[in-house]
C-alpha cells in the first residue's frame, strides 16, 4: 500500500494558523493535494483533542479515520526551552502517539511542567533526553522525532540554540531517536554529508499552519506498508524498510537558507558570510547564520556524496506557485485557482498532476507555458532565489525575473512569499 503522509502539521488552535484549520479542510485539501495519510497536529491542546475524539473514529490499529476515510495519526509538536552545556537551547520535536489513551497520559505529564491550553505546540522548560525517557514510559510505541533539525532558532542543529551533535542533545536517549525531519530549509543531500546522521531515517512533512494547497504537503514522506496501521508505519521510520522516499521543495525556498539580515536588507551565501567574519556590512552585528552553512560547519563529508542505501527523494515547487508565476497574478486569486481547478479535475490530485501526469495529456487541459513549467518543475530545473533570516526563497522561471529582481533590494524582493509559505 502506497502511503503519501504529512505527519506534522497544525490545528487553529496554533499560533499564526487559520481559524478555519478543522478536520474537514484538513481532509478536503489534503484529497486535492494527494495526501492519504496526515498528522493531527497539536493534539495536547484540550478543545483540539475534544474535537479530534469527536470527529474523528479511533481503529484497533492506532489510526484514526474520518468520516470521509482520509487517514490521521495522532501528532503534536512541542518547543523545549531550557538550559544544557553552559548554553541556552530551543528544540522542537514532533510526538507521535499509538492512542488516545496514550494522548491523555502525554498530556497529563506534559502539565505537571506547563500549560497546555493556550498554544497548539506548548512550551515546556524541559530537557530533550529527558521528555523522551519519561514519554517512552508511558509507551514504548511513542516515536519522538526532531522537527525541522536545521533552523537557526527552534532545532537540534540550530546556529542560534542547538547542539554539534545529536547525542550531546539526547544523551542516553539518543538510541531511542529514529528519524529526523530535515526542514524545508534542508534537503536528503545536505544531511547525508554527516555521517553520524546515516541511521537515522530523514523525513519530510510540511509544518503546516494552513490548509491551502501550496503549504499542506509541501514536503511528504512516502511508505510502501502491507497495511497501514501504527505499527507498520513505526516499524518503518525505526528501521527504514518500507519508507521509500520523501517529496522536498528546493531547500534555497526556506526561510532560513542563506544567512543575512533582513531589516537590513542584506542575503549572503555561506562564502559571502565567511569573507566578513559574520558581521553584517549594514548594522555591524551578527548576521543570522542559515542552513547552508551550519551544514557545512558540521560536515564531514563533501558536498555530493551519497550513501549506499540512500532513499529516493523528489524536488517540487508546489503547482499554485508554478501557476501564479505563469499568469502573473497572486497566489489565491480567481485567475490562479481558475487554471489550478482544471487541472484537479482532470487529473485528481496536485502530485499526480506534477509528478506523473503526461505532457499530451496536460496540453489538453491547460496553455503550453503552464505544461511547461510543470515538466521544468518535475525535472528539477527551476532555479530558486535563496530565502535568508525569516523570508522565504524566490522561484525564477525566467531570466525576465533575473533582470527584474535586480533592480529591486533584496527585501522587497521577497515581499508576499508568505503567501506562498507560512509556517
Amino acid at each position: 500500500m502506497k502511503i503519501i503522509s504529512d505527519l506534522h502539521l497544525h490545528s487553529k488552535y496554533s499560533r499564526a494558523t487559520s481559524k478555519q484549520l478543522d478536520t474537514a479542510n484538513l481532509e478536503k485539501w489534503a484529497k486535492v493535494k494527494g495526501l492519504n495519510l496526515l498528522g493531527t497536529g497539536d493534539f495536547t491542546h484540550p478543545k483540539w483533542i475534544q474535537e479530534l475524539k469527536t470527529n474523528l473514529t479511533e481503529q484497533d490499529n492506532g489510526i484514526l479515520k474520518s468520516a470521509g476515510g482520509m487517514s490521521f495519526v495522532l501528532q503534536t509538536e512541542v518547543s523545549l526551552i531550557y538550559s544544557d552545556m553552559g548554553k541556552g537551547r530551543r528544540v522542537h520535536n514532533v510526538i507521535l502517539a499509538p492512542s488516545f489513551e496514550v494522548v491523555d497520559q502525554i498530556t497529563e505529564y506534559f502539565l505537571k511542567h506547563g500549560r497546555v491550553d493556550y498554544d497548539g505546540r506548548p512550551i515546556f522548560k524541559i530537557p530533550s533526553d529527558e521528555m523522551t525517557y519519561e514519554l517512552l514510559k508511558i509507551s514504548k510505541d511513542i516515536e519522538v522525532i526532531p522537527a525541522h533539525i536545521w533552523t537557526p532558532w527552534f532545532s537540534l542543529f540550530g546556529s542560534m540554540s542547538g547542539y554539534d551533535h545529536i547525542k550531546d542533545c539526547f544523551k542516553d536517549q539518543t538510541d531511542n531517536i529514529h528519524a529526523l525531519e530535515t526542514g524545508l530549509s534542508s534537503d536528503p543531500p545536505m544531511n547525508w554529508r554527516l555521517s553520524e546522521l546515516d541511521r537515522f531515517a530523514l523525513v519530510s512533512f510540511s509544518d503546516s499552519h494552513s490548509f491551502w494547497p501550496w503549504r499542506i504537503g509541501r514536503e511528504a514522506t512516502l511508505f510502501e506498508l502491507k497495511e497501514l496501521t501504527y505499527n507498520n508505519l513505526i516499524k518503518a521510520l525505526r528501521t527504514k524498510q518500507g519508507l521509500t522516499g520523501t517529496i522536498e521543495v528546493d531547500p534555497a525556498y526556506g526561510k532560513y537558507h542563506w544567512d543575512g539580515h533582513r531589516n537590513c536588507n542584506v542575503c549572503l551565501s555561506p562564502k559571502e558570510t565567511m569573507k566578513i567574519n559574520g558581521i553584517c556590512p549594514k548594522c555591524g552585528k551578527p548576521v543570522t547564520i542559515g542552513v547552508e552553512y551550519r551544514v557545512e560547519q558540521l560536515a564531514d563529508r563533501e558536498e555530493g556524496f551519497m550513501p549506499k542505501q540512500a532513499k529516493d527523494f523528489k524536488r517540487l515547487i508546489p503547482l499554485s506557485e508554478i501557476i501564479s508565476k505563469i499568469v502573473g497574478t497572486a497566489i489565491a486569486t480567481k485567475k490562479v485557482w481558475a487554471e489550478f481547478n482544471k487541472l484537479i479535475d482532470h487529473f485528481k490530485s496536485e502530485l499526480n498532476i506534477l509528478l506523473d501526469a503526461s505532457e499530451e495529456d496536460l496540453k489538453k487541459v491547460v496553455d503550453e507555458k503552464i505544461v511547461n513549467a510543470i515538466l521544468k518543475n518535475r525535472a528539477g530545473k527551476i532555479e530558486v532565489q535563496p530565502g535568508y533570516d525569516g523570508e522565504y526563497g524566490i522561484p525564477i522561471f525566467s531570466e525576465k525575473d533575473r533582470k527584474e529582481m535586480s533592480k529591486i533590494e533584496v527585501k522587497k524582493k521577497q515581499t508576499g512569499l508568505n503567501d506562498f509559505i507560512n509556517q
